[in-house]
């Protein structure tokens, strides 16, 4: 059984996977690309700048089948599974190069793009076919899913005592007191009842609900389907809620063995099968992290990202690859953790940035290097909103961002309207890393706002000279530059 709690026949139903995806890259191989990350990490806008510069091969001169002139070219091609939903790239790009450009939605439900990418070898031998071909698969999820897969290896007790401690630590919230306050009203002889059933499943989505959107406490976000219903809100695998452990009894007629199975059927019907033939069939993972979020908010969400982040990643089938591994036990090989929104600092502070993440994600890439995968951390951003200039004040100049606030964020008491630019000095990174845990970085002490896309991407799209962005060519070298030999 692996750390996430499969059995020998969810095994077997991802190796029979495995083996029908091997059959159909049989003449042009296959690479799948998970794209991950926690809420509001960027993943669409990731996806939809990598597709476009990709095809439009301009712009990624850090991408060395294209830095070498080896890349001749990308193209959107029919995905072969055809019971997923397409990655509406074309949607989103319109959205970013709209005359009043404005940021996709965020992923709301598992999609798939495939990309064909024609290049020539470096190897002498392959070089004689003629150019080379690689399919290139993007898998994109909600970040909410992701905090899922833990709940695989957790029993209905241990998933509520954790996340009864998280509600604890949060109780000043008002939804989160409502919920903590009808828990604690229940008694150990308290029989089933959906009404009960339902009210206390939705007062936890308020509690789960202004978790994600106050950013104070990203662990406590499963189950993630409550947050992202679809057709399946109000559904009996979606209305649960945890339990103090002195409310379990033996009657099966209790409130408490209710809750018990609610929680193993959103496991086995939602969960399980988006593990075993999704999440298991991935050759490479990029893990979006929005570290300026958490650093906005103060050292308790930091060190909860931290948490969440190494619970994940621990889910992760990693390790090398061989032939015999890719047919019967395909596991990823490697795995780039991607500090977002780079362009949110100066460039001065992207080193900075990027300690901050190898910190956080410290403990989980060394179990995957012990497992055999490789893994790098990376300061990105799929498409920059800002540029870079000096302001001056008493002290002498600083070095400032340019860009236009999203509408609604404030600073200094001003609400921006999202058409006013401005300079901002964001604040300086620690230069220790160790220091983001600690309580000196009081909510509030950095000015990290959200900057709306800028106009010129639209001349950019129509000039077919790919969208701006920081070091996204260096993640695709890592991710995909082995295979483009």
């Amino acid at each position: 059984m692996s750390r996430v709690g499969t059995g020998i026949v969810d095994e077997l139903a991802i190796a029979l996977t495995n083996m029908g995806n091997a059959a159909t890259s049989t003449f042009t191989p296959t690479l799948r690309l998970g794209v991950t990350g926690l809420s509001r990490s960027g993943k669409t806008i990731f996806i939809t700048s990598l597709v476009k510069n990709l095809l439009d091969g301009e712009n990624l001169n850090q991408f060395s089948p294209l830095s070498q002139g080896r890349f001749i070219g990308a193209q959107l091609s029919e995905h072969p599974n055809k019971a997923i939903p397409r990655f509406a790239y074309e949607e989103h790009l319109a959205a970013l190069t709209a005359k009043n450009p404005f940021w996709p939605a965020s992923t709301s439900n598992i999609s798939q793009l495939r990309l064909t990418l024609k290049f020539r070898s470096n190897n002498w031998l392959s070089g004689m076919g003629g150019p080379s071909v690689l399919n290139l698969d993007i898998v994109d999820y909600p970040g909410e899913w992701l905090l899922d897969l833990p709940l695989l290896s957790l029993s209905y007790a241990q998933w509520s005592e954790q996340a009864l401690d998280r509600c604890k630590s949060t109780k000043t919230t008002t939804p989160t007191k409502a919920f903590l306050a009808a828990s604690q009203a229940l008694n150990k002889e308290q029989e089933a009842s959906e009404p009960l059933a339902q009210n206390l499943a939705n007062l936890f989505t308020d509690h789960l609900q202004n978790a994600r959107t106050t950013g104070t406490a990203l662990s406590t976000l499963p189950p993630g389907r409550f947050l992202l219903p679809g057709d399946m809100k109000n559904s009996p695998a979606l209305t649960f809620a945890p339990l103090p452990k002195e409310l379990e009894n033996h009657r099966n007629d209790s409130l408490y063995a209710l809750m018990r199975r609610r929680y193993e059927a959103y496991k086995s019907i939602i969960v399980r099968p988006f593990f075993r033939d999704h999440f298991a069939s991935l050759d490479r993972q990029i893990v979006l992290v929005d570290a300026l979020r958490a650093l906005n908010a103060g050292p308790n969400a930091v060190s909860d990202l931290q948490e969440a982040l190494n619970s994940v990643l621990a889910c992760f089938r990693q390790g090398s690859n061989n032939p015999l591994n890719w047919v019967f036990a395909k596991k990823i090989d490697r795995i780039l953790f991607a500090a977002t929104k780079a362009d949110h600092v100066h460039h001065t502070s992207h080193k900075r940035l990027q300690n901050i993440i190898e910190i956080l994600v410290a403990r989980a890439a060394k179990s995957a290097r012990f497992s055999g995968a490789e893994t790098k951390t990376m300061a990105i951003a799929a498409i920059r909103a800002t540029k870079e200039g000096t302001i001056k004040d008493k002290d002498g100049e600083l070095d400032c961002l340019i860009g236009t606030p999203e509408k609604g964020e404030m600073l200094d008491k001003i609400t921006y309207d999202g058409k006013t630019e401005i300079a901002l000095f964001p604040g300086d990174l620690p230069k220790d890393p160790q220091a983001i845990f600690q309580p000196s970085l009081q909510p509030g002490s950095l000015n990290f706002m959200r900057f709306a896309p800028p106009e010129e991407l639209g001349s950019s799209a129509q000039k077919n000279t790919g969208l701006p962005h920081i070091r996204l060519g260096k993640a695709l070298d890592y991710l995909l530059g082995d295979w483009m030999k």
